[in-house]
């Protein structure tokens, strides 16, 4: 449910939750519903439904030297209570639930958890406890400062209320578990904030194994447990809760030489609540496991055993340790804090559908998940998803991250280097580019051949971090290896033969992100190939080379040219196989897998597929115009609509992966309005859902002026993660926290009508619906949010700087521009208002707001 607050989860729906808590790159550790602190992915991998047993806030309240009541700061845990299906000795399935969740100990009747990503907070209630309590937790999401959105730290503030006539002393206290055994715990106070570190004596320095956790609280009058009770059977967690429900502090403790086992600690601070008055005690978790090694691929596996398999993250180049982390944190926490909020409330001012201002601000978390890397030197990696303990599909895969739109406009430098990556590593001499990156960088590439997708999407991408930098050097420093890919399509040496004629049409063995090939042509990668003609044709004219443009540019329209004419049926585009003609596999090795049926496998034919104008897509959010017909593409998107979305999923037949069922709605992968056009054995994931393809056909649509079947197809997806049947902050696809969610992001431009081009210092805002508007908007130097109010338009720059040049709106005539209050010059072309001169923003000096009064004709 929608709140002002955020998106709030009660009861069963909270079940599911685990809200991820961590850095770009650094790990993450995950809130639970009820308040718990579950799925420890701090290892330099991921760790799914794992707990660090014992690990919790708990709270108690004192009046006159006498305990009110005491509770573990969690509620309900929700059911199953059987016992984790995995059995661990005396423990799992059979064995009831862990006791090292803390359930077993008094805790609140009553919570509620809601989440407006990057905070989330729990709300506890019980009638026994006398006050309100609540959890907010957060860590650092500031849109172009990518250094302070990858700390390896969760940071925490415990909020009391009291309502009594009476002071009331409340405690907050954090237990945390060394996940790395018993070394001796560090304790240091410095500048007002007291530290507990916890150490690994296990492990040398350099071992990929190695780490050490910090919780801190910025408390002079903190104390700390170094060690709970040691003994046998249940000594431990009775005697730490018999000790903490009695009045007072925690008794010191600490073992010189702990026995074996993971040791627990707390830190505990005492406020002094006044009748009717509001304390707080904030806490950071943080982590350095500094040491990364290629665990799924190692390097030298099949070869040279000494070749390097290892390398830094990039946070252990920047902190020394947990301590030093939590240090800065504290140091910076009320900016931090500031900085972030100010992005959520920039964000969620935005006047966008629920389900859909959901799906953005939730998927920005995967960034915080361990499908995210940052390497030593601070470049971007990224997996596709997460395995429960390891990553999934590795090597920033081109033709999935293609989809991901929440990275390059709010860390553009990041994606930046993702593209520096895959041109120094993954292009091979024939300018044939693996869709893989191998790590550690350097490595050899992966032999497997290229995707069509994914080759061109890398030109695609090139241009739109040209448009949104406006950086003529760094696309000078691409450009080579642009025209690299670009003459790949017709290369003697591309033994897939994509288009050896340079028909501007692919018609060979096209590789795609569906895991297999198509043959012949189809407007789904021709549509990529298309593309990236018309942008590598304008970032070449742009860099003065003439002749190469016209080159490409006339490729483009005689390949538009023929699809238009080959391979649109009147209703949608398709693709164009004889699936009885074997023969045509003839031309290509290793084609076993595709026979069989008395068809060639695996192909599209005559089927909407969800991707038939996505090339369409990537152009309508990067600014490179029209690919298909227009008209076209918007009958195609009406036919995915018709077609492929899915209003209940029990008469549906898929046998593929299951994301969506029972009386769940989704938009499938592609479907055959005549059944009897279907292949046998179709293109692979045909008739699932995937959330990512479904993001982009929705925002496409509303694009395209299909605003409620755009909704309706986001809402779909976001019904699906409600908290009672799917976490809200963990798409599946190839597992979890999938990359591909953040096409997600694509729905907040389309509402917007956001147009971009860095190169003119222009921007452009165009909502999807009419009447009062707002949103937020990042690009490049700086960001804010945008507003229309009846016939004024507002631009706010909240964070970094901004030249602005021009800007795009949907109005015909201009009146007036004020610049922080006063008038300044423009001109006014084609609906673009041109500044003269040019607008140097720059927020928080009073010269960060552009107001446009405007008459509607």
């Amino acid at each position: 449910m929608k709140t002002k607050q955020g998106f709030r989860y009660e009861g069963e729906f909270s079940r599911e939750i685990s809200f991820p808590l961590g850095g770009i790159g650094a790990g993450c550790v995950g809130l639970a519903g009820n308040g718990r602190l579950v799925d420890f992915e701090i290892f330099n991998r991921p760790n799914k439904n794992s707990v660090n047993g014992f690990t919790h806030f708990a709270v108690k309240a004192e009046k006159g030297g006498e305990v009110l009541d005491a509770r573990v700061l969690h509620g309900d845990l929700m059911a199953p209570y059987s016992g984790a299906a995995n059995t661990d000795g005396f423990g799992g399935f059979g064995f009831g639930v862990n006791r090292s969740t803390m359930a077993g100990l008094p805790h609140f009747e009553r919570c509620s958890f809601t989440a407006a990503y990057p905070f989330a907070r729990v709300d506890f209630q019980d009638r026994r406890f006398p006050g309100e309590v609540a959890l907010e937790a957060f860590s650092p999401l500031i849109p172009l400062n990518d250094k302070d959105s990858s700390i390896p730290a969760a940071f925490f503030e415990i909020a009391f209320f009291n309502p009594t006539g009476s002071e009331i002393t409340y405690t907050a206290a954090f237990s945390l578990t060394n996940p790395r055994g018993t070394a001796p715990v560090a304790v240091s106070r410095k500048n007002g904030v007291c530290y507990m570190f916890l150490d690994d004596e296990g492990n040398a320095r350099s071992s990929p194994d190695y780490g050490n956790l910090c919780t801190a609280a910025d408390s002079n009058g903190a104390t700390v447990q170094a060690h709970w009770l040691q003994g046998s059977w249940f000594d431990s967690l009775s005697t730490f809760w018999r000790e903490f429900a009695s009045p007072g502090s925690l008794p010191e403790r600490e073992y010189d030489e702990p026995a074996g086992g993971n040791a627990t600690s707390t830190l505990s601070v005492r406020l002094q609540a006044a009748p009717g008055g509001s304390v707080k005690a904030r806490f950071v978790l943080a982590w350095s496991f500094p040491n990364c090694v290629n665990y799924w691929n190692p390097a030298g596996k099949n070869g040279d055993p000494n070749a390097a398999n290892g390398w830094r993250n990039y946070y252990a180049t920047v902190f020394k340790d947990a301590e030093h982390t939590a240090a800065y944190c504290f140091k910076h926490f009320g900016r931090l804090r500031a900085e972030t909020l100010m992005f959520k409330d920039a964000l969620f001012s935005s006047t966008l559908p629920d389900c859909v201002l959901d799906a953005v601000s939730a998927n920005i978390s995967i960034l915080k998940t361990p499908t995210c890397l940052r390497l030593e030197d601070g470049s971007f990696y990224g997996f596709e998803g997460c395995h429960c303990d390891a990553g999934c599909c590795e090597g920033s895969c081109t033709h999935v991250w293609n989809y991901a739109y929440a990275l390059p406009f709010l860390f553009p430098a990041l994606e930046r280097s993702m593209r520096e990556l895959d041109y120094r590593y993954n292009i091979n001499e024939n300018g044939g580019m693996s869709f893989r990156l191998q790590l550690p960088p350097g490595r050899q590439r992966s032999a497997f051949r290229p995707c069509a997708d994914g080759h061109f999407g890398g030109v695609i991408k090139v241009y739109r971090e040209w448009k949104i930098s406006g950086d003529r050097a760094w696309l000078a420093s691409m450009w080579p290896f642009v025209k690299r890919n670009m003459q790949y399509a017709w290369s003697p040496a591309n033994p897939d033969r994509w288009d050896p004629e340079k028909t501007g049409v692919l018609h060979g063995r096209q590789h795609h992100t569906l895991d297999m090939e198509l043959f012949g042509p189809n407007s789904w990668l021709t549509g990529f190939y298309l593309a990236a003609l018309k942008a590598a044709a304008e970032m070449g004219r742009y860099l003065g080379e003439g002749d190469t443009a016209a080159e490409y540019e006339a490729l483009f329209e005689k390949g538009r040219n023929w699809v238009e004419d080959n391979l649109f049926n009147g209703t949608f585009y398709y693709q164009k196989i004889d699936l009885r003609d074997l023969s045509m596999l003839d031309a290509y090795e290793d084609t076993g897998a595709y026979r069989g049926c008395g068809e060639i496998k695996y192909q599209i034919g005559e089927g909407s597929a969800i991707d038939q104008v996505l090339a369409q897509w990537h152009a309508d959010n990067i600014g490179l115009g029209d690919i298909f017909d227009r008209t076209r593409v918007r009958k195609a998107l009406r036919a995915v609509y018709r077609y492929n979305f899915k209003r209940d999923m029990r008469s549906h037949a898929n046998p593929c992966r299951i994301y969506c069922l029972n009386d769940e709605q989704g938009t499938v992968i592609c479907e055959w309005p005549d059944l009897t056009k279907k292949p046998a054995i179709p293109v692979p994931y045909s008739e699932e859902t995937m959330h990512g393809f479904e993001y982009q056909a929705a925002s496409h649509m509303i694009r395209n002026g299909m605003v409620a079947q755009g909704t309706r197809l986001i809402k779909a997806v976001r019904g699906r993660y409600d908290g009672r049947r799917r976490n809200p902050f963990n798409e599946f696809e190839c597992g979890s926290n999938y990359a591909r969610s953040m096409a997600s992001y694509a729905a907040l431009l389309a509402f917007s009508g956001f147009t971009f081009d860095m190169t003119a210092g222009e921007l452009g805002f165009s909502p999807a619906v009419r009447g009062d508007f707002r949103c937020f908007w990042c690009l490049g130097t700086g960001w804010g949010t945008f507003e229309i109010s009846g016939t004024r338009a507002v631009l706010r720059l909240l964070y970094g700087t901004f030249t602005l040049r021009r800007i795009r709106l949907p109005f015909a005539r201009v009146l007036a521009v004020r610049v922080a209050g006063g008038d300044t010059g423009f001109d006014c072309e084609d609906r673009v208002v041109v500044m003269q001169p040019a607008v140097s923003l720059a927020a928080g000096n009073g010269n960060d707001t552009v107001e446009i009064d405007m008459v509607e004709e």
